[in-house]
């Protein structure tokens, strides 16, 4: 017989307890408007507002923190619903699936913001397992069908003041268009993704080159022009609200060349002749061409490094990117950041926000970094460390170093609209810890602290990504 899903026995909620201290403080911060400056939600949504299909594709298919767990556990991807088209996925199996190995989630992340999601959105506080499944299936399937648990009553549900979304340089921006005539509580603004222009090892660089000049009526077949139709992109975005750029980086590396050296290479790109390290020269310069463009235009500039990107090599010849097959590695932030900073990181006026899943950088060089150069600032714990214990880790090897103003607040970078409240949730929490014990430590002050944990969870996200004019 299955658990009634208000019963709370058993194993339920899992969320960062925290002592007295703590909570006092997170009390003054749980309930603040969210910032979401960084993410990957479909624009779609808030344009058009659909409604939800049903509770795989609203949890399971769009969260590359489940597939990667489940298949680590033997679950193929085509029975989770991946490759396979809508109209043939069978939603309540794969939720069973779901259900059926949920267990084997304690102790990560996933369980924590699963558990809030539940109990927060639709009342269910029971924990899921194979003998109720069905039961949570018809009730979030049911509930997904009500009109506040549709996009844009959901940013107002979910206190979201700010929603940046990330686009491909290329996009038309057509449902942020869409979305900006819509009367929404909360903002929803494009983010400049380039790494297909500007990368000639990316699959569509060559294809994208031909399309960035149809799109800005720039010709692109000379390196001057190239850049004039990047700056062309630039404002686009801007003119729709864009406060930042994002770059993925798989060997970080800036160099700042010649324009012949610069343009010849171009040249050897888009022809397709190029080596893999004459290819990695280009995209070095050329990142540092667009934090030289971000000095100029204003737009704040995002670098997420530290990642071997579709490491299973089947898995992304079959099914493509975003299959939980990225991995961490190590990085020289110093060396490979040199020739940008040299360049423009003296700059007063822009913002450069590193991310990184080498945790070993974090007080070796990423903390003196941003707390030398006024350029720069250290971005929250990403991906596989924005967890309880990534959040207690970050905060003590960067702090002492950086200072708290050196850093970016949070940013949630997720796919899954639902979990946005979670992950905030559970950095105000790892937040209002931290500060607990530096009080409790004598380093920090009973005022210090509600200054600095309403810098945290709100006031330096906006500073870091310009979004004083959007709030």
């Amino acid at each position: 017989m299955s658990q009634p899903l208000t019963s709370l026995s058993g194993h339920t909620t899992p969320i960062l307890t925290l002592p007295d201290a703590a909570q006092d403080i997170y009390d003054g911060v749980r309930d603040m408007p969210i910032i979401s400056p960084h993410g990957h939600c479909n624009p779609r949504w808030f344009a058009e507002n659909p409604a939800f299909a049903d509770p795989a594709e609203l949890l399971i298919i769009p969260d590359h923190y489940i597939l990667r767990m489940l298949y680590s556990q033997g679950v193929a991807l085509e029975d989770l619903g991946i490759g396979v088209p809508p109209e043939k996925r069978d939603a309540r199996a794969i939720f069973r699936i779901f259900a059926n190995h949920w267990h084997k989630f304690r102790g990560t992340p996933s369980d924590a913001w699963f558990a809030t999601t539940m109990a927060r959105t639709f009342g269910i506080t029971a924990t899921l397992n194979a003998e109720n499944a069905d039961t949570f299936f018809d009730k979030i399937d049911a509930e997904l069908k009500a009109a506040r648990l549709r996009p844009q009553a959901l940013l107002e549900e979910f206190n979201i003041e700010v929603l940046a979304t990330t686009d491909n340089a290329l996009d038309d921006l057509s449902h942020h268009k869409a979305a900006r005539k819509q009367k929404l509580s909360g903002k929803i603004i494009p983010t400049f993704r380039p790494d297909s222009i500007l990368d000639p090892k990316h699959p569509d660089f060559k294809a994208d080159i031909v399309k960035l000049a149809e799109v800005t009526g720039q010709e692109t077949e000379s390196f001057g022009g190239y850049l004039e139709a990047l700056r062309d992109r630039r404002a686009y975005f801007m003119a729709y609200g864009a406060t930042a750029t994002d770059h993925a980086v798989a060997d970080l590396m800036t160099c700042y060349l010649t324009e012949k050296r610069a343009a010849a290479l171009y040249a050897k790109a888009c022809s397709g002749k190029i080596t893999p390290k004459e290819a990695q020269v280009f995209y070095g310069h050329m990142l540092t061409e667009m934090a030289q463009m971000s000095a100029e235009d204003g737009l704040v500039m995002q670098i997420h490094a530290g990642s071997k990107r579709n490491t299973n090599s089947a898995l992304y010849n079959k099914f493509g990117a975003h299959k939980g097959a990225d991995m961490p590695v190590q990085v020289n932030w110093v060396e490979g950041m040199d020739a940008l900073l040299n360049r423009v990181g003296n700059e007063r006026d822009m913002n450069i926000l590193l991310f990184t899943l080498d945790e070993s950088a974090y007080a070796r060089e990423l903390a003196p970094m941003a707390g030398h150069w006024p350029a720069l600032r250290l971005g929250p714990p990403w991906w596989f460390h924005d967890s309880a214990n990534g959040i207690a880790r970050y905060l003590d090897q960067v702090v002492e170093t950086a200072g708290y103003w050196n850093l970016a607040g949070f940013n949630d970078d997720t796919r899954a609209l639902m979990s946005i409240p979670a992950r905030h949730d559970m950095w105000r929490r790892g937040v209002s810890l931290h500060l607990a014990q530096q009080r409790g430590r004598g380093i920090l002050g009973r005022s210090d602290v509600d200054e600095i944990a309403q810098l945290l969870c709100r006031d330096l996200a906006i500073d870091a990504y310009k979004l004083g004019k959007v709030v």
